[in-house]
């Protein structure tokens, strides 16, 4: 229905408020960059290492229960599981050696590196068993990862975000002409920024799937734009006397249905993942639905905006068009 309701022919002039979106996205990505150089993220046991333990919440297990049971400095919460049990999760480090036993602190240091923390786990649910008399089953999670490879895993992520950005910088150069290779790149350092500083905003924890989020924000945002792009492309070359700024515009209200129906169809999938998909997707999917809005944003007002402001020029035919084929639409 919304399809057959969508006006055949919008005249939005998306590039008269250039201007409006630039200072807006400049003010997002300030309060992002002070967000994450004051605050920080919520790093997940991915990248923060330690332990995530999470217990089924009975009359006995309790949040207040549990901390107290604790022989360590621990961050314990109630939350929802999966299948919308209460559960309790318990986020600690890694324990001093005088908790860890004669046994541990005879080791040499290298050692006792390597093993504190599957060592302090070994602790914490003798700990619990004894405290709360629980059986294995009633340990519903039980992750750990130890500093060393947490720090790999972090340099890992982030070096894969930055190949990303680096190849389609190739990529859209060789496509299309650097003027539209900066106004991409520099739209989905933007997506990326400002996702980041949402997280940082929210205090959702950061960890290998917001990754994958931001690596498929990346994915997504650099499809749409090259839409847009191919578009402005082709109507540059069919309305050669029209100026640059009308011709954005006609490229973008042309592009402007699909853009919101592929979106919006989208959003309502991610919609359903986040509110029953569960704590544990819950991370993933918000990045996901903020960071498609923002590259629906940015595909116009940042990437559109600076090809308008770098120029365009399509005056050397290809192969095609000296054989006389334009490869044009009509």
């Amino acid at each position: 229905m919304l399809i057959r309701y969508w006006p055949k022919q919008t005249n939005v002039r998306f590039m008269n408020l250039r201007f409006a979106g630039a200072m807006f996205s400049v003010l997002l990505i300030a309060a992002s960059a002070f967000l994450l150089a004051t605050r920080g993220l919520n790093f997940g046991v991915d990248f923060a290492g330690g332990t995530v333990m999470e217990l089924e919440k009975t009359e006995t297990v309790t949040v207040p229960a549990v901390r107290a049971a604790m022989p360590i400095n621990a961050e314990v919460n109630s939350a929802r599981g999966t299948d919308n049990r209460e559960i309790v999760v318990v986020k600690f480090g890694e324990a001093p050696a005088d908790l860890l036993g004669d046994e541990f602190k005879a080791l040499p240091a290298d050692q006792q590196a390597e093993r504190a923390s599957g060592a302090t786990n070994e602790l914490i649910v003798r700990t619990l068993k004894e405290a709360f008399s629980l059986t294995d089953e009633d340990i519903l999670r039980n992750d750990s990862v130890g500093p060393k490879v947490s720090k790999e895993l972090f340099t890992d992520g982030i070096t894969a975000l930055v190949v990303a950005l680096a190849m389609m910088l190739v990529y859209i150069w060789f496509r299309f002409q650097w003027q539209f290779s900066v106004g991409a790149i520099a739209a989905l350092a933007h997506d990326v920024i400002i996702t980041l500083g949402m997280f940082s905003l929210l205090w959702i924890e950061f960890n290998l799937t917001s990754i994958a989020a931001l690596l498929t924000i990346i994915g997504y945002s650099m499809n749409d734009t090259v839409v847009v792009f191919d578009r402005i492309r082709e109507d540059r070359r069919k309305y050669k006397k029209m100026p640059d700024r009308e011709v954005i515009d006609l490229s973008l209200n042309v592009t402007l249905s699909r853009t919101l129906l592929t979106s919006g169809t989208t959003l309502i999938s991610l919609f359903a993942i986040y509110f029953l998909g569960g704590p544990v997707l819950q991370g993933m999917s918000f990045a996901l639905i903020f960071g498609i809005v923002i590259g629906t944003y940015s595909s116009i007002f940042i990437a559109s905006a600076l090809v308008l402001s770098l120029g365009m020029d399509f005056t050397k035919k290809t192969a095609e068009e000296v054989q006389g084929f334009t490869g044009v639409g009509p």
